[in-house]
């Protein structure tokens, strides 16, 4: 296997590790469990590299991070909007105690 290969296969597997559970806060809604720091960190990194595989002009960078950012960034989203709404819920819940 040559090195190339390997750096495909590397980047490959590591971008499309957030696609199921992007698939799977999509379709159930749930992200009780998911940690917004840990996403908002990742996230934030991976914009970085997108940033930074433009700015060299290597594609390769490029490319396997805007297909992690994609769905890194709507696993996140869900999970802010959520967090917001299970809080907004709790608060009406005590007001109305």
């Amino acid at each position: 296997m040559s090195i190339t290969l390997l750096g495909i296969l590397a980047g490959v597997l590591t971008s499309s590790a957030f696609i199921p559970q992007a698939f799977k806060v999509i379709k159930t809604q749930r992200t009780q469990d998911i940690s917004i720091p840990m996403y908002s960190l990742s996230t934030t990194g991976v914009l970085v590299w997108v940033i930074y595989g433009i700015l060299i002009g290597d594609l390769a960078i490029f490319l396997t991070n805007v297909v992690t950012f994609i769905p890194a960034v709507i696993i996140l989203i869900v999970s802010i909007r959520n967090y917001r709404v299970e809080k907004s819920e709790k608060k009406i819940v005590v007001e109305n105690l």
